[in-house]
């Protein structure tokens, strides 16, 4: 299953690849080099597909649940002054995303949607310190009854160009839902309140819509 956001690329991306290997095919008359353009096209190809790829998640909801809004790994768990929204302090835990991991971004909590922004910006790569103010990012706030408000921040990086939202104010989302998707690697923060207990560590693997990544008294 692929994520719709791909559709288009890989259909460029397969003409464009089929045309090459005719080309090469038509000017090109050693058998050897044939081959290892086709070759290199087919990896190519398998590698633009599997990074659009959409598994679907068995996601067992619970409102107390904090889940993982995108496969990677934990690569931040500190206190920060989140000052967008919140503007206080706030625990934060970054998950950062490799080109081959699933790039969907999924709704870490059930709710409504109660805040969701997008902030032009640069394409620092995604563990630098001032990524997560600096560059382009979306910022969006769930809440519900049982767990408050919880906010995550989709944040480019320097391979991912664009970043795609679907999160609208208003909105009510099921926990483990399709949020968005980051084109070509990034990171996603998400804020908690201060003291926390979390269920994840410092590079920890997680998987979007799976992963329990806190549990909100």
């Amino acid at each position: 299953m692929f994520h719709k956001e791909g559709y288009k690329i890989m259909a460029v991306a397969m003409i464009l690849l089929i045309i090459v290997n005719l080309a090469a095919y038509t000017f090109i008359f050693t058998e050897w080099i044939r081959l290892v353009i086709l070759i290199g096209t087919l990896i190519l190809f398998f590698l633009i597909i599997q990074f659009f790829r959409n598994p679907k998640r068995d996601t067992v909801f619970n409102e107390s649940h904090v889940v993982a809004p995108v496969d990677g790994k934990v690569v931040v768990i500190e206190e920060v002054y989140e000052k967008e929204y919140f503007k206080d302090q706030r625990l934060m835990i970054s998950v950062f995303m490799s080109p081959i991991n699933v790039h969907v971004t999924r709704h870490p909590i059930s709710g409504v949607v109660k805040y969701s922004k997008y902030h032009p910006g640069k394409y620092l790569v995604a563990w630098h310190p001032k990524a997560s103010e600096e560059n382009e990012r979306t910022t969006v706030v769930v809440e519900n009854e049982v767990a408050g408000e919880v906010m995550y921040r989709q944040i480019a990086g320097a391979l991912a160009k664009r970043i795609v939202n679907y999160a609208e104010v208003g909105a009510e989302v099921v926990q483990g839902s399709d949020s968005g998707f980051i084109k070509f690697g990034s990171r996603v923060d998400v804020y908690l309140p201060v003291g926390t207990p979390l269920k994840v560590k410092l590079n920890q693997k997680v998987k979007g819509g799976l992963s329990v990544i806190a549990d909100l008294p």
